[in-house]
């Protein structure tokens, strides 16, 4: 009897940890777009001092960027999403490795690269919303 009485009396269900609305891959857009431009600024500047100070910025959002994407691997897409896109597993892997060599590079061309498989990550991720 007091099992009855204190049984769920509605079933809910969701595909991902939270509600959702609390993820998003725009913050890992928004933290590669500051790498890539860290580094045409890194470019563009010959002094030492700058420089240091660029290269630690830049790794620091580059390893940002990658915790947004893991998250997102990791809290929000789920075995259905990897079903119905079984490039994602690989995608997503490709984008961290992406922003590794953004995280350890100069050049802005490793940043657009980063950038680009984000976009990629950022269209599936819009095509699960609307499911």
């Amino acid at each position: 009897m007091l099992s009855r009485l204190f049984a769920p009396k509605v079933k809910v269900s969701a595909h991902c940890d939270l509600p959702c609305g609390v993820y998003d891959p725009a913050q890992a857009r928004i933290e590669a777009e500051s790498v890539k431009a860290i580094q045409e600024k890194y470019q563009a500047n010959d002094d030492p001092h700058y420089r240091a100070r660029a290269t630690t910025i830049k790794e620091e959002r580059a390893e940002l960027a990658k915790h947004h994407v893991s998250v997102l691997w990791s809290d929000y897409f789920k075995p259905p999403h990897f079903e119905k896109y079984p490039e994602l597993h690989q995608l997503v892997n490709d984008t961290l490795k992406a922003l590794s060599a953004a995280k350890g590079s100069t050049d802005p061309a490793t940043g657009q690269k980063a950038l680009d498989y984000i976009a990629q990550v950022d269209k599936i991720f819009w095509e699960t919303k609307k499911a």
